[in-house]
């Protein structure tokens, strides 16, 4: 079996995720927001930017599918789980463990913004432009990675690996 080599530390990931706080802060200092993570992958990462973030925030969850249980991305995005509370005149970040051919958050863009939020911004942990396929941009950007599959952090193959406290790239073996 092949070795996961280590794409970010825990301590690169903390430093930048606090990083990303700061500048949410920052940009809706005094006001409250909804964090809307995009369920399995970012729910790591959300939980630590809404850590690093000093301001009322909640949460909510969405979720939705591209890629069913295999390491490529079936092109066509199904809702499985919608809002729970209404984002109508509210801050919303959606929160995503990684901004890879643009489908899913194209798609989650309009429908949230069917629901008119006073500001919708984009949290991306990590950022994989070169596998882009909609025209999809973060405001708010962890790393930009060359095109590899990686683990860890939230993110998994055919749900292993989550539970990695680092991002490592997977070894074309080993799926």
């Amino acid at each position: 079996m092949s070795e996961i080599k280590i794409l970010y530390t825990r301590e690169q990931i903390a430093q930048r995720v606090a990083e990303m706080g700061a500048q949410i802060n920052a940009d809706f200092s005094g006001q409250t927001i909804i964090f809307v993570g995009i369920l399995k992958g970012a729910c790591i990462f959300l939980s630590d930017l809404a850590r690093s973030v000093q301001l009322d925030a909640t949460f909510d969850f969405i979720s939705c599918s591209s890629y069913g249980k295999g390491a490529r991305s079936i092109g066509e995005v199904k809702l499985i789980k919608d809002l729970d509370q209404s984002v109508q005149d509210k801050n919303v970040i959606l929160v995503e463990d990684i901004l890879d051919t643009g489908l899913t958050l194209s798609y989650l863009k309009k429908l949230i913004s069917a629901h008119q939020p006073r500001a919708m911004k984009i949290a991306a942990l990590l950022d994989k432009p070169s596998r882009r396929v909609q025209p999809v941009k973060a405001d708010y950007t962890g790393f930009e990675i060359p095109d590899h599959f990686v683990i860890g952090y939230g993110m998994d193959y055919a749900e292993r690996y989550r539970n990695l406290p680092s991002i490592g790239i997977l070894p074309p073996e080993l799926f």
